[in-house]
């Protein structure tokens, strides 16, 4: 890919200097000696997607700690302000007789003491960028939206709405072994989600080996998806309980609970997101039935507080249609502010 990106680089401007995989350290490539190295940057950005990281470099030398250190004093000097806050990002390539680490705590005493800024090591208003590469150290400063996060204070939690699901799914039966897949894709869906429970609701006399190869499947799906969580998040995770019951008799031991039927028959989602924000506000388990192969039956609908058409005129494939139903209820939730709302218990 380094020799890619280079290659791109100079279709752009030919003449300057281009050094992929520097000292043989792989994913970089440095450039020099541009005409314009700010127009040079702004295009590699916005026309290489091969070049996943760009720094514009503010400064280079020998990679010594204290020279870094004298460096990075030059680089924020007038370019953070004391309001600001700021972190060092330091990737050491080589050996060298100090750490990322001392490089991090002794360039972020000195920007600190330069600058009367405020360390922020999550959501800094600054990064500068410390990149060691063997006997040669390059310095960026940059934006502190230059670093992509998964987590950020505008990010609300939506753990606590997606505990309130309980999703009733009706089974895909069918042959065992289109009905054991069709279990492991929602079997990964609900565990995707960490919603409250599962529940396979069926309706009528079932053929039960069809049954058993679908909650198999459920099994195995929720399984997968829960040992990569675990493995994956920095936090505890819940794997999502599964039951088994009577549709009719569902709705019958729920009433006096929110009931959301997701079927063609109902209104398109986009109307009801008032009407779903209430359900959810009340702090009860909140069901959410989604068909199969036959839809939820009906007679169903009158026992419900919403029936819901998730896409006009497009059916909706039953491994899809938990997920489908879960991502539309959250997007609505938060378009109408509740995603920052307290959920009541």
């Amino acid at each position: 890919m380094e020799q890619i990106v280079a290659s791109r680089i100079l279709e752009i401007e030919s003449g300057i200097h281009v050094q992929p995989k520097p000292q043989n350290f792989s994913g970089l490539v440095l450039v020099g000696n541009s005409k314009d190295k700010h127009v040079l940057y702004k295009r590699i950005k916005e026309e290489i997607p091969e070049a996943e990281k760009v720094f514009l470099v503010d400064a280079y030398g020998e990679a010594e700690l204290n020279k870094i250190v004298d460096m990075a004093k030059k680089v924020v000097y007038g370019r953070i302000g004391q309001e600001e806050t700021f972190a060092v990002r330091t990737t050491r390539r080589g050996t060298h007789s100090f750490t990322s680490i001392d490089v991090n705590v002794a360039v972020g005493d000195a920007v600190r003491k330069t600058t009367h800024a405020e360390v922020n090591l999550n959501f800094p208003d600054k990064i500068l960028w410390v990149e060691i590469i063997g006997d040669l150290a390059v310095l960026s400063l940059t934006s502190g939206l230059e670093e992509h996060k998964k987590k950020a204070p505008d990010k609300t939690p939506v753990l606590p709405i997606l505990k309130k699901m309980s999703i009733v799914q009706m089974p895909y039966l069918g042959p065992l072994k289109s009905a054991k897949e069709f279990g492991m894709r929602i079997g990964r869906c609900v565990q995707t989600f960490e919603v409250g429970e599962l529940i396979v609701g069926f309706v009528g006399c079932i053929n039960g080996l069809e049954l058993l190869s679908f909650l198999q499947g459920v099994r195995e799906g929720i399984e997968s998806r829960y040992n990569i969580q675990i493995k994956s998040y920095q936090r505890q995770v819940s794997k999502v309980p599964v039951y088994v019951q009577d549709l009719y008799q569902l709705v019958r031991d729920r009433r006096g609970e929110p009931i959301i039927v997701f079927e063609p028959e109902g209104e398109k989602i986009g109307k009801l997101g008032e009407e779903l924000v209430k359900l959810f506000k009340s702090g009860k388990r909140v069901n959410m039935l989604v068909g199969s192969r036959e839809g939820i039956p009906s007679g169903v609908y009158r026992f419900a507080n919403l029936v819901v058409d998730l896409t006009p005129n497009i059916t909706i494939s039953t491994d899809f249609a938990a997920s489908s139903a879960i991502i539309a209820c959250l997007t609505l939730l938060e378009e109408h502010g509740f995603l920052g709302l307290e959920v009541k218990s």
